[in-house]
């Protein structure tokens, strides 16, 4: 009896926290109150569950259950997965295309005339005179 009212209690929340991502997600939404409503079915009457894997094959109802459990879970871990790739392939693209344009500013820069020596006044290097930008770390080949 303790364990239905805390699978109850957990199911319950699952229930609190679909209810209030609706707007959100609402598919995900959706699937949760499904799969938690059911839970609180089976919690309550263990003996459905128990006909309900007879009826598919499987000898008890927690095994069922047990098993529509690992289903779900594969199926949420391997779409975390996929969403996960394609940020990823989004933050190379975006990168890729950040060193591309720093790159083209930099090269315009470069085709731009050296100041005269008399433009940098009294520093006695170019790397010692002020600059707008903050420097960078420079490769020499």
């Amino acid at each position: 009896m303790i364990a239905q009212f805390i699978l109850s209690i957990l199911l319950g929340g699952i229930l609190l926290y679909a209810w209030t991502e609706c707007r959100r997600s609402p598919a995900v939404s959706f699937l949760s109150v499904v799969v938690a409503t059911a839970g609180l079915y089976f919690v309550w009457v263990p003996s459905h569950s128990t006909q309900l894997a007879q009826w598919v094959g499987i000898g008890r109802g927690v095994d069922l259950i047990l098993y529509v459990w690992v289903c779900i879970s594969l199926i949420l871990l391997l779409s975390l997965h996929l969403k996960l790739r394609m940020q990823m392939e989004l933050v190379t693209m975006l990168a890729r295309k950040l060193a591309l344009a720093d790159a083209r500013r930099l090269l315009s820069e470069k085709a731009k005339p050296a100041p005269a020596q008399g433009d940098l006044g009294f520093f006695p290097s170019p790397m010692l005179a002020p600059t707008l930008e903050p420097q960078t770390h420079k490769t020499y080949h």
